[in-house]
């Protein structure tokens, strides 16, 4: 092929990328005065957008802090293997053992006879009225040993272990059943229950008003296709492409999704740290989760934007397909 022939070609191409790239930028123009041209809509439209932004921000966060919650009280409440009264360290060290290469266990510590009568009498020491029933209660404490898992909520594995471990046989209380397996365990499993039940509430919530929020962006496209006829019939007359036509449509709602999610981003922040103290003196882990996001606030932004973006395509999409004659 000439030489000539391929700059002709090249200079061709140039002029092709140009001529999309301003038509592109023509398009960003006309979404963003249309974005402006209805200011009830508008209103109407980013607040809703705002709200739906914040509520899924909200319940995402949610999760991790009653994650972190959970696991924290999990932590707290007692995980306990009974031993025969007397029995001592070393004789339940291969049982410790066992428990330790469990992988759900985080550690394994003993209390012995002894040191279980001295946390005893320190509990009850007011109790000097009923010395000769704690008497006998402090000869029949039983040795211990204290379980902490990496998993609060998952003990299938510490009642396997109980089950069919010879060597804790030898050793073990029969007159005490692991807390884990006995009434106690139910207030792990309300832990666990309230938690899936909280998570579960906030995806639906997340749902709704996404929604709720695509439904109201949609009749707004909807409305600003049906008050600009006459210009998107004068734009067909003259040859304009179906991409052009619906590309403004497209950014304005673009624009809903990119101003609500700084919005929502910056009041769930807000929200945040307005209630970490007050959360924190319920005992509610608010902090390693308000830390993480504070750490990583670019990429959390970036994320709303994003799921604004998204939704407000969807709708526009969805709105100029049936309602734009093209």
């Amino acid at each position: 092929m000439p030489k000539h022939a391929n700059n002709a070609k090249a200079l061709a191409g140039q002029r092709r990328h140009r001529r999309q790239w301003l038509t592109f930028l023509r398009m960003c123009r006309y979404g963003v005065n249309n974005f402006t041209r209805n200011a009830w809509l508008t209103v109407a439209a980013t607040a809703v957008m705002t709200i739906t932004l914040l509520v899924v921000f909200t319940t995402v966060v949610a999760q991790n802090v009653l994650a972190d919650t959970a696991a924290q009280v999990g932590k707290r409440i007692d995980r306990s293997i009974y031993l025969k009264t007397g029995t001592t360290e070393k004789e339940a060290g291969n049982i410790m053992s066992d428990l330790r290469g469990l992988s759900n266990v985080e550690s394994v510590t003993f209390v012995s006879t002894e040191e279980g009568r001295a946390e005893f009498a320190e509990k009850n020491k007011s109790s000097a009225g009923t010395l000769d029933a704690l008497n006998q209660a402090i000869n029949k404490i039983p040795a211990t040993i204290r379980i902490t898992l990496k998993n609060v909520n998952d003990t299938s594995q510490l009642v396997t272990y109980v089950k069919t471990s010879s060597e804790l046989k030898k050793y073990i209380e029969p007159s005490r059943q692991p807390t884990f397996m006995s009434e106690r365990k139910s207030a792990t499993d309300t832990i666990a229950t309230w938690t899936r039940t909280a998570q579960q509430l906030g995806i639906g919530a997340s749902i709704l008003f996404t929604s709720i929020s695509m439904l109201i962006i949609f009749n707004t496209i909807r409305m600003a296709i049906f008050n600009r006829k006459e210009e998107i019939q004068m734009m067909k007359l003259i040859g304009a492409d179906r991409s052009f036509i619906r590309g403004p449509f497209v950014v304005e709602a673009i624009v809903y999704g990119f101003i609500a999610a700084i919005i929502a981003t910056a009041l769930g922040i807000g929200l945040l740290y307005g209630m970490r103290d007050k959360l924190a003196s319920w005992g509610v882990a608010i902090g390693p989760t308000l830390d993480y996001i504070l750490m990583y606030i670019g990429f959390v932004l970036l994320g709303m934007i994003a799921l604004g973006g998204l939704v407000g395509t969807i709708s526009s999409l969805m709105a100029t397909r049936r309602y734009l004659k093209i």
